[in-house]
């Protein structure tokens, strides 16, 4: 058996855009619902979302059935957790809050086997390596393993070279929420300043010859950076649109419009 290739790595490497959305809800279902809505690549969010191992397992599983691109956001940075995560199937991680190359070189180490790294050896109980069934596994796995980190605040953005520069990290996703709050503008990530970081951000990881990617749910905004050179680009969460969605028909009804001509 062979190692699955990592799709969402080799579109990085040939500089293709991906646009992508996150997921929230912890929930299988959803994501098997939205695996197959037309987006490239989908974030199993692990740090703010209230998913644990066994949800993410789950949505790697359900994931594996269409051609989307799955990359799970971490909690931290502990060690134990991202080798969990890695064993599990997990091939692309995204970390947050990095701001030194320091907290780079230590998530690159996480992902890797001795002597590189420091990530314990257990394939007989990793989905990853189907249990022992892929036999190239340890000479195989780095190759397809992709990390971003985040840079989420004015202390990372001031090394922000230093921390593309770390061999093993593959890309550098801007945080424009926990930016702005380091920026003082708490709640405003469209403030013209964040922008600004933003898209300044942007050039100084395309310049440093790394992926660069941001979110937005504001569709202009989120176009704008792609045009700025946002390689991978989040536009929407899950839990939004649903509760979007279902605010907008439920308002359509008891503001009492109604509905005309709706088949039930």
């Amino acid at each position: 058996m062979e190692i699955p290739r990592n799709g969402f790595k080799r579109a990085l490497l040939n500089g293709d855009r991906q646009v992508g959305l996150f997921l929230g809800t912890a929930s299988p279902y959803i994501a098997d619902m939205v695996a197959g809505a037309g987006f490239d690549w989908l974030l199993i969010d692990g740090e703010h979302g209230p998913n644990d191992l066994h949800t993410i397992l789950v949505q790697l599983q359900v994931l594996a059935a269409y051609p989307v691109r799955p990359v799970v956001r971490v909690l931290d940075h502990d060690p134990a957790r991202i080798k969990q995560l890695l064993d599990v199937g997990a091939q692309s991680l995204m970390a947050p809050m990095v701001e030194n190359a320091q907290q780079a070189q230590a998530l690159v180490r996480a992902m890797r086997y001795p002597p590189q790294g420091m990530r314990g050896v257990g394939t007989a109980m990793a989905r990853a390596a189907h249990w022992n069934a892929v036999g190239d596994y340890f000479t195989e796995v780095e190759r397809e393993l992709c990390l971003l980190v985040q840079i989420e605040s004015v202390t990372g953005l001031k090394a922000l070279e230093e921390i593309a520069a770390v061999p093993g990290v593959d890309g550098v996703f801007i945080g424009p929420s926990d930016l702005a709050a380091s920026m003082g503008h708490l709640g405003n990530p469209g403030h013209p300043d964040v922008k600004a970081a933003v898209a300044d951000a942007i050039a100084r990881v395309t310049a440093a010859g790394k992926a660069a990617g941001v979110f937005s749910a504001d569709p202009a905004v989120a176009a704008a950076y792609g045009e700025l050179g946002a390689r991978f680009l989040l536009v929407g969460v899950d839990t939004l649109l649903l509760r979007q969605a279902a605010a907008a028909l439920a308002a359509r009804f008891t503001n009492g419009a109604g509905a005309t001509g709706a088949a039930y």
